[in-house]
């Protein structure tokens, strides 16, 4: 997951990167207690990447003017995204570099990229004038000399920060298990010193339980990250891919889901969300089923809501039992049922399944069950 901007620098702060002076501003509760003075920076606040070019980010030279910005940056979305936080920064100069470490899963490598020019046309700069480019082992070692050979190409008065910047980039790397840190621009001043401009973090989620100080950052901000917050309390994932969408899912597997999903869109269908939530998660309660369920009925256009459940050990029969538990628990849903199952205790689940009041329609076939919800939403059935 792509961490927004303003936490990303909280970060990269943290472990010894200098960043420029900034503050996080909360469009929804007004710019009163805006403590920084301009000149300023304004950095809307959207996990995606060319916020420039999109409008997102803005100079602004005086109190009157940033408030205006706040407020009409307020009323604008970026690449689908809301805006409802701002990040306003001091503004730093210098020359523009580019450079960036990513994680190559294929090879098991470590993607290390330097550029003697950054800012918003580095794409363009670097087809033009090339860049400096290098993989290295998975190791923290090979990649800090890795990274410091390619500073050595810079141009001479910024090589030392570039290598500093780089080395101690790397160890972030590292230390947050991360699979992208991009600083675009890192400012480098003529005196040496150098400044994170910008800055792209991706982390993996899986990797939360080890670590806590992310896992803390994501809990203390919910509201900007709902479903990752969601993954650490629930422990499965649950994305709402569409607010108007027709068929929620809960289904296991995250392979699995995403090629539903795949197969529902090809076929014209509005799928609500995507879920994953492991089978052996299901043993023995039916709460995570319960919420599942009570997150796909706040879907306000669901009227299908397709099962998907492939079990190797996990017993089938209990996991009818729990899902007709989870569905009398949650009377808020009000929609077509369809349950496709394969694996370990099916003959056991079908009695369990097609014993309820009405029973429930069940198919083995991933073709047949997309036809059954085809079917239950251009009909309405309840």
């Amino acid at each position: 997951m792509m961490l927004l901007e303003h936490d990303a620098k909280v970060l990269l702060q943290e472990a010894g990167v200098p960043v420029p002076r900034g503050q996080l501003v909360d469009l929804c509760n007004g710019t009163s207690d805006i403590a920084l003075r301009p000149p300023l920076m304004v950095k809307a606040q959207v996990p995606v990447g060319g916020r420039g070019k999109a409008g997102g980010i803005i100079r602004e030279e005086t109190v009157d003017d940033l408030r205006r910005t706040l407020t009409r940056v307020a009323a604008t979305k970026i690449k689908g995204h809301r805006v409802s936080e701002c990040r306003l920064e001091e503004i730093v100069d210098g020359s523009e570099f580019y450079v960036s470490f990513s994680l190559d899963p294929m090879a098991g490598l470590v993607d290390i990229i330097l550029s003697a020019r950054g800012g918003v046309d580095v794409e363009s700069a670097a087809r033009e004038s090339g860049v400096l480019r290098e993989s290295a082992e998975f190791d923290i070692a090979a990649t800090v000399n890795a990274a410091r050979r390619l500073a050595a190409g810079m141009p001479h008065f910024a090589r030392e920060a570039i290598a500093d910047a780089s080395e101690r980039l790397a160890r972030v790397f590292f230390a947050l298990e991360a699979t992208l840190i991009e600083i675009n621009p890192l400012f480098v001043q003529r005196n040496g010193d150098w400044v994170a401009g910008d800055a792209k973090l991706v982390v993996d989620e899986n990797a939360f339980f080890r670590q806590p100080r992310l896992a803390r950052l994501i809990m203390d901000r919910k509201k900007a990250y709902p479903e990752a917050s969601t993954k650490i309390l629930e422990g499965f994932d649950f994305v709402v891919l569409d607010r108007d969408g027709d068929i929620g899912l809960v289904t296991t597997g995250a392979g699995l889901s995403m090629q539903l999903i795949d197969e529902l869109t090809a076929h014209g269908h509005r799928p609500y969300n995507f879920c994953d939530i492991r089978t052996g998660q299901l043993r023995g309660s039916p709460d995570r089923l319960i919420t599942a369920l009570r997150w796909v009925s706040q879907g306000p256009s669901v009227r299908a809501v397709l099962f998907n459940f492939f079990a190797g050990v996990t017993d089938l029969g209990e996991l009818a039992r729990l899902l007709v538990d989870a569905l009398g628990a949650v009377p808020e849903l009000r929609a077509s049922i369809i349950v496709r199952l394969i694996g370990n205790g099916y003959d056991e689940a079908i009695s369990v399944l097609q014993a309820t009041n009405p029973p429930l329609r069940v198919e083995t076939d991933l073709e047949a069950a997309v036809a059954a919800v085809a079917e239950a939403t251009s009909e309405g059935m309840t």
